[in-house]
């Protein structure tokens, strides 16, 4: 088997690429990772430099892992800011560091890609080389953010540490329309959902349900305002631009889901959703019009029904915000795993991972007695 370091992903074709990809995860299918790249997205304007792994046997690519050279911690939902300052107070460098992500994306999925069946050998060998590529490059860690189950398990097992955080993800179990969702609430939650909709429905905003395939150049170069409306608004850095939002549609028209919302004439608000085969996944939304609830009914209310109408089982929003609890998304666990190069930093990390798990813990169970459901 051969390791090699791509620092272009478009080194490897995207057919190669993407047959490793399970469930047709949309972020990471080499079409959505190499528009970051193509369009500036990402690199050292951003601080996420592109280093790729590969493995191959006898020519065949049996195994990748995205990965990129980090100089900050923006864009990666899981914070370190207390270690690099802890680093800075030892007057030892934190960047850069290596890091296996989606940039900007807190999506869950594979971060460790596998030829079916050979994952055994390619594990181990994506982790070692990972790892002799910090040596080389002085790297002082290596952070592999929101990996599925199997990968956590084996990063567990191979000594990392390991962080817990909590997102609020939906769950279909074959309703058969959104009133069948509702009917699994309380009363009173089902209440207000039922009236949030109709405020929207009352001010005379229409909806278009759009992908890649019904969106123009218009609709891309409206949401393309509005994303960076929303990072105004927060003091934010955007880091897409239109030309990746219109190569996605071209690229991937039908993993596309974009949802506008028309006020009159004029195009007000939008929010980017991508789906797998079995899951919807929320990224971005923006408006120049504030309207009541508008926010729940573009990001939630219609990614559920179209979950619904789909078939699809679930339905990540994005990372934090309680308010989806109400609106019937509920605590889910997230993990990441660390690798630390410098010993010194073993103890006291361990010690911090272990307080973080426990009030995650603690936080999710204090959620439960707030979950909108009916209690069976």
């Amino acid at each position: 088997m051969k390791v090699q370091i791509y620092t272009d992903i478009d080194e490897i074709p995207a057919a190669i690429w993407n047959r490793l990809v399970k469930d047709n995860h949309p972020v990471l299918r080499h079409e959505f990772l190499a528009a970051m790249e193509r369009h500036g997205c990402v690199g050292e304007n951003f601080g996420w430099i592109p280093c790729h792994i590969g493995i191959t046997e006898k020519n065949v690519l049996i195994g990748v892992m995205p990965l990129y050279q980090k100089y900050n911690s923006l864009g990666e939902f899981v914070f370190d800011h207390a270690w690099a300052n802890a680093y800075d107070r030892m007057s030892i460098p934190y960047f850069p560091k290596l890091v296996s992500a989606v940039p900007y994306t807190p999506a869950l999925g594979q971060r460790l890609l596998a030829l079916p069946g050979r994952e055994t050998d390619v594990f181990p060998l994506l982790l070692e080389s990972v790892l002799h590529l910090a040596e080389q490059i002085g790297a002082s860690s290596f952070h592999c953010l929101f990996p599925d189950e199997e990968e956590h398990r084996f990063f567990e097992e191979s000594g990392l540490f390991t962080r817990h955080d909590c997102q609020f993800h939906w769950h279909n179990p074959g309703y058969q329309n959104f009133e069948d969702f509702l009917s699994t609430l309380t009363a009173r939650k089902r209440k207000n959902i039922r009236q949030e909709r109709r405020r929207v429905e009352k001010t005379g905003v229409v909806l278009r349900i759009l992908d890649g395939h019904t969106a123009t150049d218009e609709d891309w170069h409206n949401f393309n305002r509005f994303y960076i409306q929303n990072f105004v608004d927060k003091w934010g850095i955007p880091t897409f631009n239109e030309p990746f939002f219109n190569e996605l549609g071209n690229m991937l028209p039908d993993q596309i889901v974009l949802v506008l919302a028309d006020s009159g004439a004029a195009c007000i608000a939008g929010a980017l959703m991508y789906h797998s085969n079995t899951t919807l996944y929320g990224r971005h939304w923006g408006c120049i019009q504030s309207i009541d609830s508008l926010h729940f009914e573009v990001c939630f209310y219609q990614g559920i029904e179209y979950c619904i109408r789909h078939g699809l089982q679930h339905f990540e929003p994005g990372a934090q915000g309680e308010h989806k609890i109400a609106r019937g998304f509920i605590p889910t666990l997230t993990h990441s795993s660390h690798w630390l190069a410098d010993s010194r930093f073993h103890a006291p990390v361990a010690e911090f991972v272990r307080h973080e798990q426990n009030a995650v813990a603690q936080y999710m169970r204090q959620l439960q007695s707030t979950l909108p459901y009916k209690r069976v």
